[in-house]
């Protein structure tokens, strides 16, 4: 059924044998949600093809074109139908968004998946993929086991939503993106509907829409813990329940990374896993950290495997392939990483052996406590917390970063590879009954740089289990476990392996109300390194990367543009600044006359010596101009908190020029939300 529907805004030179048609897939309740679907021109009731799906919020007829056409059509040019849906209330689809994951979506994710397995030209056999939102949805729903769900390729996604998203990090707000995340989604979720989707009416339903959008900062903040807020949608609350094959793909530029260890720990149904250098990108893009894979012909064999039952040879691949890093001087961009592939049989690896140090052999032997109290600028080089490709996303040299942080170092006197989780135990004595504090792992050239390989974080309540609350005694020793983010790095002997640690981490963490001075034993605490222990490389190979020629769009450059990231301090007042060009794209002229503006910027502020000071600050201006219609939006979202409460100001105005019925630009919407949320324990 397409109802008069035009595929707006794709290829006009498809891969031969390819056609491409828009539809509406009813749900249960008569929301009707905007597909596209790609599909060999021959695909009947005479020769069903099995189904791809990949279902996002961010608009298929514009913002994720360009990535869209570089691959459903190469997969419908290999024998699928290859479909894309946008969730209900976004794009141009009916009804109205509520919020992330939520179950309305997977409900309606459930409804989709029946729908194209029970068209005429389906086998019935339906296989999902997706990177970030689409890869978190494809594993929810195959945790949610629908009959026709046989396999899902999960990028750069996670199993886990408190700890393992862009809300919290070890139990810990996450500043940077729980702000600037939700800032960015309420901005997003504010975009129209297309006119030549929707009619004449777009104007009603987009006020319609922005009078029933929300923030979503609050609603987040106001779960501090993991409750069952997160652990809905967490496939880690049972793996048992996912019964699709699972090729789960990560990156070590990615913050999502242990998800892939973890479902292949984990997941009973087939799975795999493969870890490159990459940033939260798909594979294939050609976008930094490199070398890109031939991904789409990747996930062709596992397609064909476990939707046509074509032996392909996946079974016989390693459960992990993983990239390991040469050690690099810093840098905040690599168009490519110099290292290697391994592959691990099964995971946790019998490869990798645990090798432990405690802190006081890190230190050469010296007797006596460490203070740490650090200043609360400490980690404005920390770099982006989601790496897009970008040249300012990665981590610049630490050694502003380590002067700010008590050090330990261990001479490297034989090279070793690590691949896997760091554990660091801090035995500490607190000043406060609240605290966070962040290890970071780096690597010491001879020369003094340091490069950063790994991080991990810890608020101290979080320290029995992040549902639960267990404030520190102060004055009373405790262990602090902190687990670093998974990494894949070789240390090369003249090196130096460095354990940095600190009490602040803005903005990636939003400090507590009362900053905390922590005494740090060093002989009852450690460090204990997965070392990998196989020296011969494994003969792992991927083919060069293929995909369709993408969307001819035209990037529009600012005529003044500002720097993607700055740091400054004002050293009269004590403030410093983190200024950042998130980098989503910028401004496009679409083939089919579309011009998207889209301008950014997001700003973080705290006083040294002042964890009440920090605020965060978003701000979006997006604009869509055809030749008789045209809306702009613009976009403020604002978070600051004291002791007691986080503080939440977020704004939106919208204008219309509906050319077809003849009037000039008006205002379809203002709101202003004011929100306090109190801080009960993050």
């Amino acid at each position: 059924m397409t109802d008069g529907l035009t595929a707006i805004g794709v290829p006009t030179g498809l891969p031969e044998g390819v056609t491409v048609r828009d539809e509406w897939i009813p749900m249960p309740d008569g929301v009707r949600l905007h597909t596209r679907i790609w599909a060999p021109a021959d695909a009947s009731a005479d020769a069903r093809v099995p189904v791809l799906l990949e279902y996002l919020p961010y608009r298929l007829d514009d913002w994720t074109a360009p990535r869209d056409s570089e691959r459903h059509p190469w997969y419908a040019a290999h024998g699928y139908a290859s479909v894309r849906v946008d969730i209900r209330g976004t794009g141009s689809s009916d009804g109205f968004f509520d919020d992330e994951y939520s179950e309305q979506e997977l409900r309606d994710g459930e409804a989709v998946i029946a729908w194209l397995a029970a068209q005429e030209w389906s086998t019935g056999a339906v296989g999902m993929f997706g990177i970030s939102w689409g890869g978190f949805n494809a594993l929810q729903l195959a945790a949610r086991a629908p009959a026709a769900l046989k396999a899902i390729v999960t990028v750069c996604s996670t199993d886990d939503r408190y700890d393992n998203d862009v809300h919290y990090v070890g139990g810990a707000v996450l500043g940077i993106d729980m702000a600037a995340w939700g800032a960015t989604m309420f901005a997003f979720n504010s975009r129209p509907p297309r006119p030549e989707v929707v009619g004449p009416s777009w104007v009603a339903r987009w006020k319609e829409r922005l009078d029933a959008n929300r923030p979503m900062t609050p609603v987040w903040l106001s779960h501090q813990s993991r409750d069952d807020y997160w652990r809905h949608g967490s496939a880690a609350e049972d793996y048992g329940n996912i019964g699709a094959a699972v090729l789960a793909v990560g990156g070590w530029a990615d913050p999502y990374r242990d998800a892939v260890l973890r479902l292949v720990e984990h997941v009973d149904a087939p799975v795999k896993g493969i870890v490159g250098p990459w940033s939260h990108q798909y594979p294939d893009r050609g976008l930094a950290p490199g070398p890109s894979i031939g991904f789409l012909q990747e996930t062709l064999r596992w397609w064909d495997r476990w939707l046509k039952g074509v032996d392909t040879g996946v079974e016989a691949d390693p459960a992990l392939r993983a990239w390991i890093n040469d050690p690099e001087p810093p840098a905040t961009y690599y168009a490519s990483r110099t290292g290697r592939w391994v592959g691990a049989t099964s995971w946790p690896s019998t490869a990798t052996e645990a090798v432990s140090h405690t802190l006081d052999t890190l230190r050469g032997g010296r007797d006596g406590d460490v203070v740490v109290s650090s200043p609360q600028e400490t980690g404005t080089d920390a770099g982006r917390f989601f790496p897009f490709g970008n040249a300012t996303d990665l981590p610049p040299d630490q050694r502003a970063e380590d002067g700010r942080s008590a050090c330990l170092d261990l001479l490297v006197d034989e090279s070793f590879d690590l691949l896997g989780n760091v554990l660091v135990d801090l035995a500490v004595t607190s000043d406060q009954p609240r605290a966070t504090v962040t290890v970071r792992l780096c690597d010491v050239a001879p020369d003094g740089s340091s490069t950063l390989v790994t991080r991990g974080v810890l608020n101290a309540a979080r320290r029995h289990g992040m549902d639960r609350t267990d404030p520190l005694e102060p004055g009373v020793p405790t262990v602090l476990p902190v687990r670093l983010v998974s990494t894949g790095h070789r240390f090369v002997a003249g090196h130096r392996l460095r354990v940095a640690v600190s009490t602040s981490y803005w903005p990636w963490v939003w400090p507590h109300g009362t900053a905390a001075t922590l005494v740090l034993d060093p002989s009852r605490s450690s460090v204990t390194l997965p070392v990998w222990t196989r020296a011969d490389d494994d003969d792992i190979r991927f083919e060069e990367p293929e995909r369709s020629t993408p969307l001819a769009i035209t990037r529009v450059e600012p005529s003044d543009p500002l720097p993607q990231r700055t740091v400054t301090h004002d050293v009269e007042t004590g403030t410093w600044t983190l200024d950042v060009d998130p980098g989503y794209g910028g401004g496009r002229v679409y083939p089919d006359g579309l011009v998207f503006s889209e301008d950014a910027r997001e700003t973080y502020r705290i006083r040294s010596d002042d964890p009440t000071s920090a605020t965060a600050d978003s701000r979006w201006a997006i604009g869509l101009e055809h030749t008789d219609w045209a809306a702009r939006l613009e976009t403020t979202s604002h978070v600051a908190a004291d002791a007691e409460a986080f503080h939440l100001v977020n704004t939106v105005r919208a204008w219309a020029r509906d050319g077809a019925a003849g009037t000039e630009e008006q205002l379809v919407a203002e709101h202003t939300f004011r929100d306090e949320v109190p801080r009960t324990s993050a």
